[in-house]
This record gives structure tokens, C-alpha cells and sequence, in this order.
């Protein structure tokens, strides 16, 4: 790791942005299903990437061996396309609120595949920085949930949300892990990993592939299709495939390239701290002591996590 805590702070600009994206895409999911939104948000990141690589990298084609375009590939399908779909399909069933609270997971399955895949052991000051992190995210969580004024959820709604959120926190906390695995690990010269552009391109092209193959599968190309004619819901998808997929997913990359698996994801889970100033000023729903209490936990956990040397 560099003397600046690169990673740490690419990581909690991604939870600034995936912010933004789980507001719009909770949005579009409600217009269009969970499904749609992740065949055609996976599709407008695409076509993003793909621009950005040829301006950044003078390309448009990945570079990497054999070994990281499989293992990006793996570790898209698994954290994009399955473990994105599930945090979807909870936004949906259980709200922003209880779908957070689950994908706060992430970072426990993170740690403990970074142990297993990469032998990243985190010391033991690092772990206590995840756990006071945790605490003061489950913390903000658990007292927005019981000052929600959220219309209830049916004991199906729940158990659907609630698997899903789990196999979305698994997934993407595992993706995340084997995308440092094919970036770093097995690269050609671990010391010049590859391109954060070009590893995210991949996952996604990976996610993209696996996800339009289910279309004529599933029979949905009809319902893509009207879903894709609803103005409203492209416009937040487009917004959140720019904020999540795009710059969010591209700077994760970052993170976990200059970070501590389990660390990047930690900080990525920041996102119920960031809610909080989101909706006092958009939906003018105010924070009480208790909200502001977690987040300054959440801070304090923030803060070991950036202090713990590299």
C-alpha cells in the first residue's frame, strides 16, 4: 500500500456515490422490477466504459492474461450480476432502509473470503475499525427502521427481501474479493496490477454477457423492452449506472487494489451514514440523536481503519 491511503479513499467515494445509486435505482426499480434494471443498467455502464477506456487507455480492449480476464469474469457474474440483482430485488421488496441494513454483510463475507483466497489476515486494530464501523452503520439503520413511517411488508415481501439480501451481500463481498485476485494476485507483474478501467470493464462485460443470455431464457425481452420505453426510470437508471456501475465499481477497484480487502469493503459500506444528510435535505426527514450518535460511531471506525499502516 502507498503512504496516502489511496484505497481507503477511493473506497468511501464509493459509498458517496453508490448513495446516489441506491436512491435512483430504488426508484427505477419500483417502475420497472429489479430485473430490468439490472439488464440495462449493465448495458448503459457498457457503453460507458467502453469510452472511457479508449480515452484513458487508447483502447477499447482490456488488457490482462487469460488468467485475470477469467477471474474478472468470474468475479463480475458473481458481485454484478447475481450479487447486484439481489440488492435490487430487496430494494424493492424491504425499502432502501432494511435493504442497506442487509448489504452492511458485505464486508463480514469480504474479510473472511480475503483470508481465504488472498491470506489477507487483518491485524487485530484493523479489526476492531470494522467492527466499530459496523456497529455505527447497524446503529443509524436499526433507529431509521423504527422511526419509519415505511407502509408494511408482507411475511413473503420479507423472506424473498431477506434471501435476497443476504445472496446480495455474499456476492458482492466475494466478488469483490476475486477481483483483487485476478487484478493483482495473478497478474503478469503483481506490482503493476491491472488498470482499474479496464479490470471494471471486464466484470462488467462478464455481468453483461451472463445477464442478456437469461433474456430469451427467461422470456423477458418483451417486458426489457416496455421497461426500456419508461422515460423516468432511464433517466435514474442512466443517472445511477453513471454513479454505481461506472465511476462507483471503476473506484472500487481502486480501493481493493491499494487496500486491505476487508478494509475497502468496510469503508464502501458507509452508505446509511451518508443517507442521513440525503434525506433531511430531499425528503426533509430529520435525524434524531440516536442517528447522529451511529454515525459519529461509524466515523471513529472510519478514522482507526485510516490510521492502521499498510
Amino acid at each position: 500500500m502507498t503512504s496516502l491511503p489511496i484505497g481507503e479513499a477511493a473506497a468511501v467515494a464509493v459509498s458517496v456515490l453508490w448513495t446516489v445509486t441506491s436512491l435512483v435505482f430504488s426508484f427505477a426499480g419500483k417502475r420497472i422490477g429489479a430485473y430490468n434494471v439490472n439488464v440495462i443498467r449493465t448495458f448503459m455502464a457498457v457503453c460507458l466504459l467502453l469510452v472511457a477506456h479508449l480515452v484513458v487507455l487508447g483502447t477499447i480492449i482490456p488488457g490482462g492474461n487469460d488468467g485475470q480476464w477469467l477471474w474478472l469474469g468470474v468475479s463480475g457474474v458473481i458481485g454484478l450480476a447475481i450479487g447486484d440483482f439481489g440488492y435490487f430485488l430487496a430494494l424493492i421488496k424491504l425499502g432502501p432502509r432494511r435493504a442497506v441494513l442487509l448489504m452492511a454483510l458485505a464486508p463480514i463475507f469480504t474479510v473472511a473470503a480475503g483470508a481465504f483466497i488472498l491470506h489477507e489476515l487483518p491485524g487485530l486494530l484493523t479489526m476492531v475499525g470494522i467492527v466499530i464501523t459496523l456497529a455505527g452503520v447497524f446503529w443509524v439503520i436499526l433507529e431509521r427502521e423504527e422511526e419509519s413511517d415505511e407502509q408494511p411488508v408482507s411475511i413473503r415481501d420479507k423472506a424473498i427481501g431477506l434471501a435476497a439480501g443476504v445472496l446480495g451481500g455474499l456476492c458482492q463481498g466475494v466478488g469483490l474479493v476475486i477481483s483483487k485476485y485476478g487484478m493483482v494476485t495473478i497478474a503478469d507483474d503483481p506490482s503493476a496490477p491491472l488498470h482499474p478501467v479496464s479490470a471494471t470493464l471486464i466484470r462488467m462485460v462478464a455481468a453483461l454477457a451472463v445477464l442478456w443470455i437469461t433474456v430469451p431464457i427467461l422470456q423477458r425481452f418483451w417486458t426489457v423492452r416496455d421497461a426500456m420505453r419508461d422515460i423516468p426510470a432511464m433517466k435514474a437508471a442512466f443517472v445511477g449506472s453513471v454513479c454505481g456501475p461506472f465511476l462507483g465499481v471503476t473506484l472500487s477497484m481502486v480501493a481493493v487494489t491499494y487496500a486491505i480487502a476487508g478494509v475497502a469493503s468496510t469503508l464502501m459500506s458507509l452508505m446509511p451514514i451518508f443517507v442521513i444528510p440525503v434525506v433531511w435535505v430531499a425528503f426533509h426527514q430529520k435525524t434524531t440523536y440516536r442517528g447522529i450518535a451511529g454515525a459519529i460511531v461509524a466515523v471513529i471506525g472510519v478514522a482507526i481503519l485510516f490510521l492502521v499502516p499498510g
